[in-house]
């Protein structure tokens, strides 16, 4: 068992006094509490700490080593109350910013540059994944910040909305197409397994499939003439040529989010990531 900062504060006292009757009227405690606290560390260390006698205690052996220590502990665990506290109250620390690749080309050039340049005490750490992963994550405490698409309700999580958009079929201008039969798409995105079962349910076939893990890749290829490309509106629109939607295709609505743990919603530091980014929006 760790004994508990207020004891080791206690023992000091005691060691400092040699008198436990001086020391618990110097802490402000009653003598029982004070007995009692000696008694936790002394069970604690499996050790003797003070010999009692008429005229006070007297530090044993064990009891020099534990006031040395207990100096150290304490210091060091003021130490680290501060770091704490200062986390709350100061924009400085490390900090996980998670999303999908797409969101994060699409998002953090638009604010992460200029939030780096003002708090020089800031650490940033990006994680990029599926949306569905990244939002486990943020409720497992691996990453503190989420951008995420659909992100389903939880009780630990602060769920804001910051935009809409639309996942359809696209294809290049007139002209550019060259695979009529080919589809382009990224089988992991769940947008991708609906529209493709919404697809079959329409009796819209593709002679041959394309997968990819980037809508960035998707885009560049489908503007190329590659094939039909299933893609968010906001990266179709971020395409080097332009794109326009396949007519009568189905369409999934996605709904963008930041999210974040409940109880990191008071972190100095955690609001100003997140004013950022809704400022984006």
């Amino acid at each position: 068992m760790i004994p508990s900062p207020a004891d080791l504060t206690y023992f000091v006292e005691v060691a400092n006094t040699l008198n436990v009757s001086r020391a618990a009227e110097r802490l402000g405690i009653s003598q029982p509490s004070l007995s009692l606290a000696m008694q936790r560390l002394e069970h604690a260390t499996g050790a003797a700490l003070l010999t009692r006698s008429k005229r006070g205690v007297t530090l044993t052996q064990a009891g020099k080593q534990l006031l040395t220590h207990a100096k150290m502990l304490l210091q060091s665990w003021e130490d680290i109350r501060a770091e704490a506290q200062a986390s709350m109250n100061e924009i400085r620390g490390s900090y996980s910013i998670g999303s999908h690749p797409s969101v994060a080309l699409a998002l953090l050039s638009g604010f992460l540059p200029e939030m780096m340049a003002k708090h020089p005490h800031l650490n940033i750490t990006l994680r990029h994944d599926l949306s569905r992963k990244v939002a486990e994550n943020v409720i497992s405490m691996k990453t503190d910040i989420g951008v995420v698409v659909n992100p389903a309700q939880h009780p630990d999580l602060i769920i804001h909305q910051l935009c809409k958009d639309e996942v359809t079929l696209w294809l290049p201008e007139k002209g550019a197409q060259k695979n009529p039969g080919v589809l382009i798409c990224d089988p992991d995105l769940l947008q991708s397994q609906s529209l493709l079962k919404d697809l079959k349910k329409r009796g819209m076939s593709f002679e041959r499939t394309v997968f990819s893990g980037s809508l960035e890749v998707i885009a560049d290829l489908t503007a190329n003439g590659c094939g039909t490309g299933i893609l968010p509106a906001r990266v179709a629109g971020m395409a080097r040529k332009k794109l326009v939607r396949v007519p009568r295709a189905p369409v999934f609505y996605d709904e963008h989010c930041m999210i974040f743990r409940m109880e990191n919603k008071n972190v100095k530091a955690i609001q100003v990531i997140a004013d950022a980014i809704r400022a984006l929006f």
